[in-house]
């Protein structure tokens, strides 16, 4: 899907191969430093309450939730059961390629809150996966999308090669805003001293 806004070029990718041969083996690694985990999980805590339901989008091994917060459940979408397995804060699991079927497998108004962590650079559909995003949520939830500077390359589309920090919350606060649907979105730089960049586009589903 491309706009006048979001040109179709921006999607392409050095590598065209299906993302299901790419993560067929768990890649137990991490995109941000300790530091900046640390951030996430911070920014984490004071924007998702205890007791609400979460969606962990392009999940992984870990999910960077504070441990001592205790949510009603947290489901992970992600691209390999391995990695998902190895998840403690998972209370359900899905494997499902978004650059497949953007569609998310889940019902309308399920989750209190979205969160993506380091991930939406490789999405090929996003505008589609947005649109799912809102879908998804209960009124008045919460599409927090947290990124930085690592990736892997071959994977991510054209415009985050280049794109700096600024200009990556535009494009997220972008997918937002044109898919509809949210309200009060954020662009916020909450890289901490010392450590990898963290830029955050956090967005509440308009009440409906």
């Amino acid at each position: 899907m491309s706009t006048p806004d979001l040109p179709a070029t921006w999607f392409e990718r050095i590598d065209t191969s299906s993302d299901e041969l790419f993560y067929q083996t768990p890649r137990l690694v991490q995109h941000i430093d300790d530091i900046t985990i640390e951030a996430l999980t911070a920014f984490y805590r004071t924007r998702l309450a205890a007791g609400t339901t979460i969606l962990d989008l392009m999940s992984s091994w870990v999910s960077h939730l504070p441990d001592e917060v205790r949510y009603a459940s947290v489901t992970g979408l992600g691209m390999n059961a391995e990695e998902l397995a190895q998840n403690p804060r998972l209370d359900e699991r899905c494997v499902h390629d978004l650059n497949r079927d953007p569609e998310l497998p889940f019902a309308d108004a399920r989750f209190d809150a979205v969160v993506n962590a380091v991930s939406v650079q490789y999405l090929t559909q996003p505008l589609h996966v947005f649109a799912s995003v809102a879908r998804t949520l209960k009124p008045g939830g919460l599409s927090i999308v947290a990124m930085s500077h690592r990736c892997f390359p071959t994977k991510a589309i054209r415009v985050f090669h280049g794109a700096g920090g600024v200009q990556r919350l535009e494009i997220v606060a972008r997918y937002h805003e044109l898919v509809g649907g949210f309200d009060m979105i954020e662009k916020l730089d909450c890289s901490p001293p010392y450590g990898d960049p963290l830029w955050v586009v956090a967005a509440r589903r308009g009440d409906v």
